[in-house]
């Protein structure tokens, strides 16, 4: 955790803003329904790393199968900033095209599997 850094985060409309600290030791994929849709490459924040800077009344969720996972969408413009996980529900998954000066391409991604989890 020696490369700790604060990043900024918000949805397109920027009425939904957050920040968020992290190292960055990886980013994810997932093949679940929902989030092959959204194309979303996510970084794993606990929650107590993770702050709404504003924007909470703006924000929606979708839920589905087990109803535990909580992924959030800005009611304005309906981007998706982040999901509250369904396995660790205490971390949060970030979508890391919402961060802003952040370069993707430079941290390793790995592929989760949401499809298949009962």
């Amino acid at each position: 955790m020696d490369n700790m850094k604060t990043y900024q985060g918000s949805c397109h409309c920027s009425t939904v803003q957050f920040e968020i600290d992290t190292d960055l030791p990886e980013l994810t994929t997932c093949d679940c329904s929902t989030c092959i849709r959204k194309n979303a490459l996510m970084v794993k924040v606990h929650e107590n790393s993770m702050r709404i800077l504003s924007g909470t009344d703006s924000l929606t969720t979708y839920q589905f199968h087990t109803h535990t996972a909580e992924h959030y969408f800005c009611k304005v413009c309906g981007i998706y900033p982040f999901h509250r996980k369904r396995v660790t529900p205490d971390y949060y998954g970030v979508n890391v095209f919402c961060l802003e000066d952040f370069d993707p391409s430079a941290a390793p991604i790995r592929a989760t599997v949401g499809a298949g989890m009962k």
